[in-house]
């Protein structure tokens, strides 16, 4: 299994931590990496991909403790994801290292609502974008948090925009928002990934949800699951020809 950003992160702010973060299903024991219960474990098989971007995610204060974050998911598919704690005061220094490096196109992924968001927006991808490597930035917390992350975060205000208008309802039914359509991180990247020309991680990432979803919901008994483990059967289905070609 690789260890990723993410899984850093979790393990750095566990380690400072002077309280356990009680989320629901606080007595499940689970995996440190996948977060799903040890009898479901994922990181056997987790995704080898390969793209030709890069992907930031800027994580609200709890959200890197919840089980049911799919932002670890997106750092599962594509190998070259930087992760970053979110500070209004405090920026990391590497992060807008990052950001302001000239090898990378910075594109912050969030729903435009204001006129000025509108006028930030990309309405068709730059051909060769300089030769630079694209870099999505996605706001991984709940709908509110991530809000705030976008009003409060000046180093963003003069980056491009990517504004997702999802055409089906979310399926991610571990958390849900007060507005149906607003889709969980890894349901947005697989969009992206695909309006980028990443097919195959799009599709890799769009299983490797689904087949979180299933064993994430297999430690609860009052909902019924099927046992078959369908989803992860297709991604694992979805790997094998990946190496076949």
């Amino acid at each position: 299994m690789r260890i990723h950003a993410f899984h850093r992160l979790y393990q750095y702010r566990l380690e400072r931590s002077t309280k356990p973060f009680l989320a629901r299903g606080s007595r499940i024991q689970r995996c440190p990496y996948c977060h799903v219960s040890l009898a479901h474990c994922l990181c056997d098989h987790q995704p080898d991909t390969e793209t030709h971007l890069a992907v930031m995610l800027i994580v609200s204060e709890n959200e890197v403790f919840k089980p049911s974050n799919t932002g670890r998911l997106i750092a599962d598919v594509v190998k070259e994801t930087y992760v970053y704690q979110w500070s209004r005061t405090e920026p990391s220094r590497e992060m807008l290292a990052i950001l302001n490096d000239p090898a990378y196109f910075p594109v912050v992924v969030f729903p435009a609502e204001l006129d000025e968001d509108k006028q930030r927006v990309l309405t068709t991808l730059p051909e060769r974008m300089d030769s630079r490597t694209p870099l999505l930035i996605f706001l991984d917390g709940s709908w509110r948090e991530a809000k705030r992350i976008f009003r409060k975060s000046p180093y963003l205000a003069d980056l491009p925009l990517m504004s997702i208008e999802p055409d089906t309802l979310s399926r991610y039914v571990m958390r849900k928002s007060d507005n149906e359509q607003h889709l969980a991180t890894a349901e947005v990247a697989s969009l992206v990934l695909d309006k980028f020309g990443e097919f195959q991680a799009a599709e890799t990432l769009r299983l490797w949800f689904d087949a979180f979803k299933e064993s994430y919901l297999m430690c609860k008994s009052r909902l019924k699951i099927d046992g078959d483990k369908v989803a992860l059967k297709r991604f694992i289905d979805h790997r094998e020809s990946e190496k076949s070609l």
